[in-house]
């Protein structure tokens, strides 16, 4: 190990940023709003933002199939009211349930999302959100994703 990978010369931020990851990833439920705020009152935001949207991505992975799925994002929704990027990244995740779970959603609202939900859904296995993302999708790599899916060439 030479003198310049010592954790003493790392910066501070990274070192906040790894410690945040950690408590995010060990936050009882009823904290999980509480720590979110507090990492967020972090005077590096891109850093705050970032913590928090690893956390936010590795939580709704986890509970977007199932009920607690809800009253979480309503929990984290609040919690991030002031970050218009991660209130965003709540909203697809919601859209990206909708879709998976077979729930009322919009095409244009799909359309209108960012790359990474619409890179998500085409790869899904909502017939559907498959068949609108090869035709419409924003980037050639969506298009493909959603044109390679095996469900665009399945039963309906």
């Amino acid at each position: 190990m030479n003198h310049h990978d010592t954790p003493q010369d790392e910066p501070a931020e990274h070192l906040r940023f790894r410690a945040y990851l950690s408590a995010l990833e060990h936050v009882t439920d009823a904290d999980e709003a509480g720590l979110v705020s507090e990492v967020l009152n972090d005077p590096d935001q891109t850093m705050a933002r970032s913590a928090v949207l690893r956390h936010l991505d590795r939580r709704a992975t986890e509970l977007h199939p199932g009920p607690a799925y809800e009253p979480w994002a309503a929990s984290m929704a609040q919690a991030t009211v002031r970050h218009a990027f991660l209130t965003r990244r709540l909203q697809e995740w919601s859209l990206f349930r909708a879709i998976t779970l077979g729930q009322p959603w919009r095409p244009d609202t799909l359309l209108d999302s960012s790359d990474w939900l619409q890179l998500k859904a085409a790869a899904s296995s909502n017939t559907e959100a498959v068949k609108t993302l090869a035709e419409r999708g924003r980037t050639k790599r969506i298009r493909n994703t959603a044109r390679t899916n095996p469900r665009r060439q399945g039963s309906h």
